[in-house]
């Protein structure tokens, strides 16, 4: 039986790749800072651009960057335009939490300065049986959420997926709040900062 992992791997191989579809909910940057000063809404950031790769190598350890797949030069220059885009907007999130990649803790150290480890946050590419868990914690913090406020999640492209069924690219954020609907999840925008 072929894993999740090798199904990517040979499908990047031959020329194919998950592609975001066309969003309906593409604003412009004016619109997002609008959205974001309203507050009651999380940025749910896709990681900045890494090294060519799907997942992590074998054996990678959580505590030890230099056994996973990493931000290359284009994504520490992607995140710090992100974190001049929000300066640019005196815009300052109410917290920064962070998957414990160290992918998604240099973009959010980089682009914010600070960051807390959310463990709701971490990928769950290689487990996925806890997927439907780390959902159910991000939509009860989305649901806490409070006018005048807002958060910047900087996670993974699978857990993005799950919450919010929607795909991205990284470096890519979709804004979203609690909603009254079956998913709990309203998708308010989607945008690249900076």
């Amino acid at each position: 039986m072929i894993t999740r992992r090798q199904a990517l791997q040979l499908a990047l191989a031959n020329g194919f790749a998950m592609v975001p579809t066309a969003s309906p909910h593409a604003q412009t940057l004016p619109d997002i800072a609008a959205l974001l000063r309203q507050g009651g809404c999380a940025v749910m950031l896709r990681h900045a651009q890494t090294e060519p790769g799907v997942g992590d190598p074998p054996n990678f350890q959580i505590d030890q960057c230099s056994t996973q797949r990493n931000l290359n030069a284009q994504g520490r220059v992607q995140a710090s335009a992100i974190g001049r885009w929000f300066t640019s907007q005196s815009l300052t999130p109410s917290s920064v939490q962070s998957s414990a990649w160290c992918r998604c803790k240099d973009t959010a150290n980089l682009a914010f300065g600070r960051c807390n480890v959310l463990s709701a946050l971490n990928s769950t590419f290689e487990a996925r049986g806890q997927a439907d868990a780390q959902t159910t914690v991000l939509q009860a913090r989305l649901d806490a959420m409070t006018p005048g406020a807002f958060e910047v999640w900087v996670t993974h492209q699978v857990n993005i997926s799950a919450l919010t069924g929607e795909g991205t690219s990284m470096g890519e954020a979709l804004i979203v709040r609690a909603a009254g609907t079956k998913s709990g999840v309203q998708v308010l925008a989607r945008t690249r900062f900076g």
